[in-house]
């Protein structure tokens, strides 16, 4: 434990509450029709929804509970409010497509209904360690607008117990989460020093010692935080094709795909286990990010695209230099549909529904989610890698590149496509638990 000066009791569970492992939840998206019913669900809603107080003590199942700027205009917020939010949240994440490069494949012209049509107002999302729990809190939520008028269901979306507890394209997920100043909790080794809860969670100083703007009045912005929410469909077809096409054996192929992320799909790192897989080091909180790139310069162990390097440099020399801490966000992913099938290769199999919902959360979301998008994901100039994009959530392009540096000739592997393709977003603000309060009861 660790002495927290954040209002742990209004902040809601999931910006500090880590995803249990392994885990049952499920996703709904929610329509208010009308402003009294609207408001009317959120007071019933609140008692339910689950603060970050002793979050690390708690094993229960917890909702939460995010709004998008179409949501808040429903509920009847004050116009002088609406206007204290970032343009880019106003203008919502399909608005905002140019400025995440997504575009073509991942363009909102391919989205799947209802992302994107400024009908999601409401998402909920609920967590549990436990399946009974699970189903438990589920009910829970459906009964405070199963008989209400106003709130329409759009979605629903279960998610979780993979074998393994194990993503869409096989590997562990969610390791390496920021260590947060004021979190209650100590970092576990390889966090790194505690990142200030400003760049988190809004209402305190962040990493430049500033307090970020808030929505007004006070009430509605502190304590909250900014989320993104992306669905991606996994195409497993075309992922263990090229794993096939550029490796011979199933140890290469292994070694290729943890070339690709930075990882076995253990969650081992290749710092820590260079040349072969070693699941104990992965399934071990206290050892499984205990590292850094000071002994890896040339990328040899970590390639320098390599998905887990990209979002998280550390200590590697960058031709564009940044603050590292700056771009760090919160993850709450989820992974959804049927458990990644390492004999899938048909294109049949790239429509199978599974794959994951990235969650990330910030203070300032828009502006962290939209550079990590733009440069460190779709670009690789920052790594001196060119045109190369990340090779499992990049958007990429005819013949893409992946290298491999090796001595004393790197391997270049062409023909990488897009491997997890969008099928949707929102941009979505997680008030206070006041701050709900004070949404639930406009309008007197």
């Amino acid at each position: 434990m660790a002495t927290s000066n954040l209002d742990l009791a209004d902040i809601q569970a999931t910006v500090l509450r880590y995803r249990p492992e392994p885990y049952y939840g499920t996703h709904v998206l929610l329509r208010i029709d009308d402003a009294r019913g609207g408001r009317e669900f959120l007071r019933r809603l609140v008692p339910h929804v689950a603060s970050a107080a002793d979050w690390w003590l708690r094993d229960d199942a917890w909702i939460a509970v995010t709004l998008s700027y179409a949501g808040l205009v429903a509920l009847g917020t004050p116009e002088q409010s609406l206007r204290s939010f970032p343009a880019s949240f106003r203008e919502g994440m399909a608005a905002r497509a140019e400025h995440l490069v997504d575009v073509g494949l991942n363009g909102p012209q391919n989205w799947e209904p209802p992302f994107g049509s400024s009908q999601v107002h409401v998402a909920l999302s609920i967590f549990s360690g436990d399946q009974l729990k699970w189903r438990q809190a589920v009910e829970t939520a459906w009964a405070q607008f199963r008989d209400l008028r106003g709130v329409t269901l759009l979605m629903s979306q279960d998610f979780g117990a993979q074998p393994g507890d194990r993503n869409s394209l096989g590997y562990k997920d969610t390791i390496g989460q920021p260590a947060i100043e004021g979190s209650g909790v100590e970092p576990l080794p390889g966090q790194g020093r505690p990142i200030k809860a400003g760049e988190f969670v809004l209402g305190y100083p962040g990493e430049t010692g500033v307090v970020l703007t808030m929505p007004q009045p006070d009430l509605l912005g502190r304590n909250g935080t900014y989320v993104g929410l992306r669905k991606y469909q996994s195409r497993v077809g075309a992922f263990n094709r090229f794993l096939r096409e550029n490796a011979n054996t199933a140890e290469e192929r292994e070694l290729l795909a943890a070339k690709l992320m930075g990882r076995w799909r253990s969650g081992a790192p290749l710092t820590l286990a260079p040349e072969r897989d070693d699941p104990a080091i992965g399934a071990d909180p206290r050892r499984n990010n205990d590292f850094d790139y000071a002994n890896d310069a040339h990328g040899y162990q970590v390639p320098f695209g390599a998905h887990m390097r990209r979002m998280n440099p550390r200590d590697t020399r960058l031709a564009q230099l940044t603050d590292v801490n700056l771009h760090r966000i919160i993850r709450r992913s989820t992974t959804y549909g049927a458990p990644y099938d390492p004999d899938a290769l048909s294109e049949r199999d790239d429509e199978i529904p599974r794959g994951l919902y990235f969650i990330a959360l910030s203070a300032k979301l828009m502006d962290t989610f939209e550079f990590l998008q733009r440069e460190w994901i779709n670009k690789g100039d920052f790594m001196t890698l060119g045109r190369e994009r990340d090779p499992t959530v990049g958007l990429q392009e005819n013949d893409a590149v992946f290298t491999i540096p090796k001595h004393p000739v790197r391997r270049r592997i062409h023909g990488i496509e897009t491997f997890n393709v969008l099928r949707g977003g929102e941009y979505l603000f997680m008030p206070s638990l006041s701050a709900l309060r004070w949404l639930a009861n406009l309008g007197g």
